[in-house]
Formats: C-alpha cells, structure tokens, sequence
C-alpha cells in the first residue's frame, strides 16, 4: 500500500501503549538500577516517546494497523465457534493415508538389517 494523507492516526491508541510501555519500563529500570544512575535510561524512555508517536503516525498513514486484543479474542471465539461446527466435520480433522514413511504403509520406519 501506498502513503495516503487521508487515513486517519490513531494517536490515542499510541499515546496509551507508549505510556504503558514507559510505565513498565521506568519500573523495571527503578527494580533492577537501584544502585546506578538513571538520568539515561530515563532521557532514553522519555525520547523513545516522539520517536514511537512518529513511526506508528507514518506507518499508519501507509495502511498498517495492529489488531487490538479485543479483536484477537474475538476471531480466535469465531474460529473456535466454525471448526465445533457440524459442518465443519465436528471439529475433528480425519488422519491422512499411511504411507511407507509413517509406519502404517505395511513396513516399519526402522532400516532394513542385512544378513551375512
């Protein structure tokens, strides 16, 4: 897909999962940094805030767009719901022909032995 400056942004969204990610991060760096200065992890944090808001405005505006969870929940019920359905064959997937590979075809897997 192409750049079109009409597709809209979803800036809330970004600014919600950035500030998460900074929440976690600050205090995962506070947990394992106690001892050492934070001044860079913190101005690191802080500027990776502009640089996410940027790529996830370009990205968007070139057509890409995560599911949100609530949209992965509900495909994966959907897919469930269709492969329990009778139509679907109860949701049971019928075993394939065996073949000399798979051990049922009349032979084992096992090389042959030689006599001597």
């Amino acid at each position: 897909m192409g750049w079109e400056a009409s597709r809209p942004v979803p800036w809330r969204r970004l600014i919600r999962e950035w500030s998460i990610y900074a929440a976690i991060m600050a205090a995962i760096f506070l947990i394992f940094f106690r001892d050492a200065s934070l001044v860079g992890a913190m101005a690191g944090l802080l500027i990776s805030g502009p640089l996410y808001l940027v790529l996830g405005g370009v990205l968007a505006k070139f057509g890409y767009q995560r599911k949100s969870l609530k949209q992965l929940r509900s495909e994966s019920v959907d897919r469930k719901d269709r492969s329990a359905s009778p139509a679907a064959g109860g949701g049971t997937r019928q075993r394939p022909a065996p073949t000399r590979r798979t051990s049922g075809g009349g032979r084992s897997n096992r090389p042959g032995t030689r006599r001597r």
